[in-house]
């Protein structure tokens, strides 16, 4: 795990954690209220609720889930950090993506961490972003800070109406990707692949996956 920490201690902190499965809120929950620097602990399932209570109870540091029922958690992030500056949001998922990552940071969020990583390794991740660091977790190779500082791509229209979450999904149709393959990359369920993969088509005025993965192909997704 890379990180940048800073050297004040945080005391206090009121923390959110944002997962749509009540087994990781819970269990993360329980390890939390066991630091020091923790004062209370706060649960949002869906960025409806993640929004409201990170701006409503003024929460400092949010572990946020990028995928979400009603949305994607970087979106999420983006408008949190809109409302409230100072909160420090480490990104808490299975989506090993280095442009999910670059968009995260981007974003604004303060770190990115797979599920899979050791759970007390998670706690420190949390407490480094708490203190103002910055922390990338084990397989989050390097190159997303080059991605990172890409920027986002400029897309034409009607590309440009399309949500972070869905030009993700389909840069990985144009790449070939099948709905259970795109589903298992962003640890998603293959009924979410399929209706945001109607909304795209609806969006782009097509058919079908072939003609979207054509149209994305001529503005360099999936390539």
């Amino acid at each position: 795990m890379w990180a940048e920490a800073a050297t004040s201690m945080v005391h206090g902190g009121r923390i959110l954690i944002v997962d749509d499965h009540p087994v990781v809120r819970r269990g993360l929950r329980t390890m939390l209220e066991g630091e020091s620097w923790v004062s209370e602990v706060f649960e949002a399932a869906t960025t409806a609720e993640a929004i409201s209570t990170a701006v409503g109870e003024r929460i400092e540091v949010i572990a946020m889930d990028v995928t979400l029922p009603d949305g994607d958690g970087v979106d999420a992030t983006a408008r949190i950090i809109q409302s409230r500056p100072d909160t420090k949001v480490l990104m808490l998922t299975m989506a090993n993506d280095e442009e999910i990552v670059a968009r995260a940071l981007r974003a604004g969020a303060r770190g990115y961490v797979l599920k899979d990583t050791d759970p007390d390794a998670v706690i420190d991740a949390l407490r480094t972003v708490a203190q103002g660091g910055v922390v990338l977790g084990p397989g989050i190779g390097p190159s997303v800070l080059t991605a990172m500082h890409r920027g986002p791509a400029e897309l034409p229209a009607p590309f440009n109406q399309l949500t972070a979450r869905e030009r993700d999904i389909l840069g990985r149709l144009a790449f070939g990707d099948t709905n259970a393959k795109i589903a298992r990359h962003f640890g998603l369920s293959e009924k979410t692949v399929r209706n945001q993969l109607s909304a795209i088509f609806a969006k782009l005025g097509v058919a079908d996956r072939v003609q979207a993965a054509l149209l994305a192909r001529d503005v360099g997704l999936g390539t």
